[in-house]
């Protein structure tokens, strides 16, 4: 279905033409899976109010390692992917620097040639001046025959979009770390094309993210010392981390030279916490456990409501009051097992209302760590047949230095 409705004739593109591709790549994010809803319905209907954006691809987890725990991790992550999930992160992590690589066939079910492709790494200056982070994330939508009004192919069209971040990070207490990043962003769905398309242009983004990380080592059980304190002898070792952090905020994308119309960039708030703990010597296992909610217009992001007004009142805006807006919030589960810290397996459970898009899947995961390399790979099973994520599947290889 999806691939049919990609390869559409371009003759004249107009803004209609860049806001009916961009509802395209946020169906594989927020499709209702329902085999007897349209593509009119998603977002549309009073039931069905799945909330779009521009460049979604920002919402696509990246890496392997979170993709196998069902897109959590904020408070989570430990090497270079935490400038996408919570750059503060990363000034709890005891290596100098490291460096990670990860790639995405996006929409496999449906077309053969979606991808992402993401590229991340830190440096840490020092102990007291921080850890600087950076990534580069590129969406290709593939290949888009073109024709003329007549039906006469004229050429081909490749779409794509990418982000630049660079982050800082610093920790405020021994418990407690703030980082920052910016990052530009670029969308050109309108690649390769010269036909009649004076009117649309590649949009353009500058943006922030706002984060911290809390963390906490403590010991479960064990033996009791004087005064009933805990000695920590024969206890299990917990640590214990909570993240917060607020992506995309940013200007709005505009992909006409004429007209003022303007559409939001997925703002979003992630909330979660993650429990470690180190059984023995050989066995550890974690749990983590996100909340998101996108910072948007509930009506949608091609709403004509100011940048600063649309993220505030996103926490109050939808039309079905405070049970809708609890509709808006996504919840990700998953678990983690290391063997030895080489070998991990994991799992995850994503869920979303059935009005807000109805995304439901488990993932599965594995990792493997080779002195200074760490590969990781992830599969993600939707509930529903059929469904446009079905059979995605992640890779990623990390180098942590010390």
């Amino acid at each position: 279905m999806l691939m049919n409705l990609l390869r559409f004739r371009i003759s004249g593109m107009r803004r209609n033409t860049i806001v009916f591709l961009i509802s395209l790549i946020n169906t594989s994010l927020t499709l209702s899976a329902q085999n007897n809803v349209s593509q009119s319905q998603v977002g549309g209907s009073d039931n069905k109010r799945a909330i779009t954006t521009a460049v979604p691809f920002l919402m696509i987890s990246p890496d392997s390692r979170h993709g196998g725990l069902a897109d959590a991790g904020v408070a989570l992550t430990d090497n270079s992917n935490a400038i996408y999930w919570n750059t503060s992160a990363l000034s709890f992590v005891k290596k100098r620097q490291g460096y990670g690589l990860s790639y995405t066939p996006w929409l496999r079910n449906l077309v053969p040639d979606v991808n992402l492709a993401y590229a991340s790494g830190f440096n840490r200056i020092s102990d007291r001046a921080g850890t600087l982070a950076y990534s580069l994330t590129y969406f290709s939508l593939g290949e888009i025959q073109m024709t003329d009004n007549n039906g006469t192919p004229i050429g081909t069209a490749g779409p794509n979009e990418f982000s630049i971040a660079m982050g800082y990070t610093n920790l405020i207490t021994d418990n407690l770390s703030v980082g920052i990043n910016l990052k530009w962003i670029n969308s050109n769905l309108a690649a390769g094309s010269s036909a009649g398309l004076n009117t649309t242009k590649a949009a353009n983004s500058v943006a922030a993210d706002a984060n911290l990380t809390y963390n906490k080592d403590f010991v479960a059980g064990g033996k009791k010392g004087p005064g009933n304190s805990n000695t920590g002898e024969g206890g299990i070792p917990l640590r214990l981390r909570m993240g917060v952090n607020v992506q995309n905020l940013g200007a709005k994308m505009r992909y006409t030279s004429t007209g003022d119309q303007r559409d939001f960039i997925p703002s979003n708030l992630k909330v979660g916490y993650s429990l470690k703990a180190q059984l023995d010597p050989y066995n550890s296992i974690a749990l983590v456990n996100d909340f998101n909610k996108l910072l948007v217009p509930s009506a949608g992001g091609s709403s004509n409501i100011p940048l600063l007004e649309g993220i505030f009142g996103s926490f109050s805006d939808a039309r079905g009051g405070f049970s809708e807006e609890i509709k808006e919030i996504n919840t990700s589960v998953g678990a983690e097992y290391w063997y030895n810290d080489l070998f991990a397996i994991r799992g995850g459970y994503f869920n979303e209302n059935r009005d807000k898009g109805n995304r439901k899947y488990a993932t599965v995961g594995a990792g493997i760590k080779y002195q200074t390399l760490g590969f990781d790979f992830a599969y993600l099973i939707p509930f529903i047949t059929n469904h446009p994520l079905q059979n995605t599947i992640r890779f990623s290889l990390n180098v942590n230095l010390n």
